[in-house]
């Protein structure tokens, strides 16, 4: 176990087996923490937000406002009680799923007078 000297600005040098086996490269981003006495460094992934698409440049004006509208008109359907739900467990949905298609199937076979 190679051993690590601190530097007068607490630096450290990690030794060159152990970065290669942890697959730690320059610029690479390391957690540091305490676990039962023991410093450990985590390799951590920072992204970048600035990278990924948001809605302010994903979609375009008059695509925003189609969405928005879509959005408003669910929320409508939604208050007026046109949905189905919520459901504490999966088996409470497809119960509601199956008494609802077999109420569709029952008026498909009904004839109109």
């Amino acid at each position: 176990m190679p051993l690590v000297t601190v530097k007068n600005k607490y630096q450290i040098v990690i030794p060159a087996k152990v970065r290669k086996e942890a697959g730690v490269n320059v610029g690479d981003l390391l957690e540091a923490s305490i676990e039962k006495g023991k410093i450990v460094l985590s390799p951590r992934v920072a992204i970048d937000p600035s990278q990924f698409p948001n809605a302010d440049n994903e979609y375009t004006p008059a695509q925003r406002r189609k969405i928005d509208a879509r959005l408003a008109k669910s929320l409508r359907d939604v208050k007026k009680g046109h949905a189905y739900g919520p459901f504490n467990t999966h088996k409470e949905f497809i119960a509601s799923l199956r008494a609802k298609s077999q109420k569709l199937a029952v008026k498909k076979t009904q004839k109109p007078q």
